[in-house]
C-alpha cells in the first residue's frame, strides 16, 4: 500500500443476529442442502432481510410420502405461511434458501436432517410423529415477498404497503378514522366485503379489531396497505362482530382520512379535536416553540353551547386575538392546545376549570368551576427573531426582552413559566460568543444573574435542591459571587441545611463587606428558625422518653391555636431596616436576589434531626 493509499475503513461491527446467524451457518457442510428449480420464477429480484414471504410448501421423504403440507390436495389447511426474514423463527434450510429463491418459483430443497428440525437448538418445534431424523424433500412455491413493516414483535400484526400514503402525520387514539376496508381469510375467502360508504370509527375505542387498528396506526393519509393479523389480536367489534374459528385475517385498507384528537392531558379532561386540517407537516409546522400568535376564537361553557362569553368576530371588532406564547397571557388549556395546531387549521377544545379560567382572570360570565369550550382558528405565527448574524449588543437588548418577560412572569406568582424564559436564554447563550473582555464580563453577568433567577423560581416551587444547584453553577465560576451565596444560603435554610446556611452567610462578610446587613438579617431569621423548630420538636416529642420501660407514650400534639409558625416571618434586610427602601442591597428587581420561600415540615424537621436530639439532651440514645 502507498503512503497516498487512504487507511481500510474500520471493518463493520455485527450486530448479535447477524453473529448468531453466522455461527448458524457454520453447520452446512457440502451435500447437507441442495437445490433443485421445478418451476422457474419471475425478475430477478430475491427477498431479504425485513421481507416477509408467503408461499406453500409440501414435505415429503425421500420415497415421495407427504409429511406435511399446506395445500388441501395434500391434506393441509390451504394457508400459505409467513416468514419475515431476519425476525420468524424458521429451520436453517428456510433461512438459506428463500433468500435464493424468485416470485413464482417452485424448489424442491433436499436437507439432512440437521438442517431442517433436527438441529441442535432448532427454533422451531415439529408436528407430533415428524420424521425429524430423516433426510426430507421440501417443496415450495415462492407465492409472493415485499418489504414489510413489522408491527407487533410478535409478527401477529404485519403490514404490507400498496400504494405510499401522503405526508407523515399518523393516527394513534384517540382520532377518528375514515377508511375502506375489505378482508379476507388466510385461505383467500372474503369475510367482509368492499362497502360503497366506508367505515369510520375511533382509535382505541374497541370499535375496530385490535390488530386493524394498530396496522392502520402506521398508516398516513391516502395510504393504501395490507395488514396481516393473527388471531391474538383479532378483538371483537362493531367492524367485524364474527371472528370465531378464525386464525388469520387479511385486511385490504385504504386510509381515507383521519381527524386529530388528542387527550392532552391523558385522562380525558382536556380534549382537542381537528375540524379543519392546517396547511404544513405536522408537527414541524407548529407553533412549538414560543412565537407569536394570531387567532380567532369563539368561547362557550361546555353544558350550555348557546352560552358564547367572547368571540373575537364580535367582541374584538373582527380583529384576531394576537399574544405570545409561554408568556401566561392565556388559560394553559388553550395555549397548549394552540402550540399543536397547524397554520389555517380550526380546532375544538373542551377544557377542564383548572386549565380554563380558575387559574387565569375570569370573564365576567364565566361561574367559578365552569368547564369551557373553545372554538379556535389558528391564522398564523411569527417565530422569535434569529439571533444569527446580530451584533453582541443587538444580542443583549433581544436577551434583555426575554428576562423581563421572566421578571414580569416571576412577580405575577408564575415561577414555572418565568423559569422556562431563563433556561431558554441560557440554552441560547451557548451559541454567543463575545469578541473582547468587556463583552465577555457584560456576558458573563448576565448569565449568572439568569441562573440566579432561575434558583428564585425553583426557591418558590419549593424546589430547594434545584435551587442549589442552580446557585453552584454560578460560584463554580466565581466563589465569591455574594448574590450567589446569599441566595444559596436560603435555598439551604429552607432546606432545613442550616450548618451549610450559616457558612454561606457568614461568608458573604468575609468576601463583600458591604454585603454585612444583609448577611447579619439572614443569620438572625436562621437562628429564629433553629429556634422556633427546636421548640416546636421539644412539644412534638415530649414525654417520648419519660416513660418507664413497657409504658406507652404519645407524641405530643399541635395546639390548636399555636399553629406551625417556623417560617411564618420574613428575612429582614438592610432595605427593611432603612424603611425607605433607599438603601441598595444586592438588586431584587431582575435577580430575586434575596427572596424566599417558606420550608415544609418535614423538610425543617428531618435535615435538623441531630440538632433536636441535642437539645434535648440526647446525644445518645439506646434502644433496649
Amino acid at each position: 500500500m502507498s503512503h497516498d493509499d487512504p487507511p481500510p475503513a474500520p471493518a463493520k461491527k455485527k450486530s448479535p443476529a447477524e453473529e448468531a446467524a453466522e455461527k448458524r451457518r457454520e453447520k452446512l457442510t457440502p451435500g447437507s442442502l441442495m437445490k433443485a428449480v421445478i418451476r422457474s420464477g419471475r425478475g430477478d429480484a430475491t427477498p431479504a432481510d425485513g421481507d416477509q414471504v408467503i408461499l406453500h410448501c409440501t414435505i415429503r421423504t425421500m420415497e415421495g410420502i407427504v409429511v406435511n403440507s399446506t395445500r388441501r390436495e395434500h391434506g393441509g389447511k390451504g394457508i400459505p405461511l409467513r416468514f419475515v426474514l431476519g425476525k420468524s423463527k424458521m429451520i436453517l434450510g428456510f433461512a438459506e434458501g428463500f433468500p435464493t429463491m424468485l416470485k413464482g418459483e417452485i424448489a424442491m430443497f433436499k436437507m439432512e436432517p440437521k438442517i431442517h428440525y433436527a438441529e441442535d437448538d432448532c427454533p422451531v418445534t415439529p408436528p407430533d410423529g415428524f420424521p425429524k431424523d430423516d433426510e426430507l424433500q421440501f417443496e415450495v412455491e415462492m407465492l409472493d415477498f415485499f418489504k414489510a413493516k413489522v408491527v407487533t414483535e410478535d409478527l401477529g400484526v404485519v403490514k404490507k404497503i400498496v400504494d405510499e400514503g401522503k405526508g407523515w402525520e399518523t393516527p394513534r387514539e384517540p382520532y377518528e378514522v375514515t377508511a375502506r376496508i375489505t378482508a379476507r381469510t388466510a385461505d383467500g375467502k372474503e369475510i367482509l366485503p368492499s362497502k360503497e360508504v366506508p367505515y369510520f370509527f375511533t382509535l382505541g375505542k374497541s370499535e375496530a379489531p385490535k390488530g386493524l387498528e394498530m396496522g392502520i396506526g402506521t398508516m398516513a393519509r391516502k395510504e393504501k396497505a395490507t395488514i396481516y393479523v393473527t388471531s391474538t389480536y383479532l378483538t371483537e367489534s362493531s367492524v367485524m362482530p364474527q371472528l370465531e374459528g378464525l386464525e388469520e385475517v387479511h385486511f385490504e385498507v385504504e386510509l381515507v382520512q383521519f381527524t386529530q384528537v388528542r387527550d392532552m392531558l391523558g385522562d380525558g379532561r382536556l380534549i382537542k379535536r381537528r375540524v379543519v386540517d392546517g396547511s404544513g407537516e405536522f408537527p414541524m409546522d407548529c407553533p412549538l416553540h414560543d412565537s407569536l400568535l394570531r387567532v380567532h376564537y369563539k368561547g362557550m361553557l361546555l353544558d350550555e353551547p348557546k352560552s358564547v362569553f367572547y368571540d373575537t368576530q364580535i367582541d374584538n371588532d373582527g380583529e384576531p386575538l394576537e399574544f405570545c406564547s409561554g408568556e401566561g397571557l392565556v388559560p394553559e388549556g388553550f395555549e397548549m392546545c394552540v402550540r399543536l395546531m397547524l397554520p389555517g387549521e380550526k380546532s375544538i377544545v373542551t377544557c377542564p376549570p383548572d386549565f380554563a379560567y380558575d387559574k387565569f382572570p375570569r370573564p365576567a360570565n364565566v361561574p367559578e368551576g365552569a368547564h369551557v369550550r373553545w372554538e379556535i382558528e389558528l391564522l398564523g405565527f411569527e417565530v422569535p427573531k434569529d439571533w444569527t448574524g446580530l451584533t453582541f449588543k443587538e444580542i443583549m437588548e433581544e436577551a434583555d426582552k426575554i428576562k423581563n418577560t421572566g421578571n414580569r412572569l416571576f412577580k405575577e406568582g408564575k415561577f414555572e413559566l418565568a423559569k422556562a424564559k431563563y433556561e431558554k436564554l441560557l440554552r441560547e447563550y451557548n451559541h454567543v460568543h463575545p469578541q473582547d473582555d468587556e463583552e465577555g464580563k457584560i456576558f458573563a453577568n448576565s448569565r449568572s444573574s439568569l441562573h440566579l433567577n432561575v434558583a428564585a423560581c425553583y426557591q418558590k416551587m419549593g424546589e430547594y435542591r434545584k435551587s442549589i444547584e442552580a446557585c453552584n453553577k454560578v460560584l463554580d465560576a466565581n466563589p465569591v459571587h455574594v448574590k450567589a451565596l446569599y441566595r444559596r444560603g436560603m435555598s439551604y435554610m429552607l432546606g432545613g441545611d442550616f450548618d451549610d446556611a450559616k457558612n454561606d452567610f457568614e461568608k458573604m462578610v468575609t468576601v463583600d463587606k458591604s454585603s454585612e446587613p444583609d448577611a447579619t438579617a439572614a443569620l438572625v431569621k436562621l437562628k429564629q428558625k433553629e429556634q422556633e423548630i427546636e421548640k416546636k420538636a421539644r412539644k412534638q416529642f415530649k414525654g417520648l422518653f419519660d416513660k418507664k420501660p413497657g409504658e406507652i407514650s404519645e407524641v405530643g400534639v399541635e395546639s390548636k391555636n399555636g399553629g406551625d409558625t417556623a417560617g411564618s416571618g420574613e428575612a429582614v434586610t438592610s432595605r427593611d431596616r432603612n424603611g425607605s427602601g433607599k438603601s441598595s442591597p444586592p438588586s431584587a428587581e431582575s435577580d430575586h436576589a434575596f427572596d424566599e420561600e417558606r420550608p415544609g415540615l418535614i423538610g425543617r424537621i428531618w435535615p435538623s434531626a441531630r440538632r433536636i436530639f441535642s437539645s434535648l439532651g440526647l446525644n445518645r440514645c439506646t434502644i433496649l
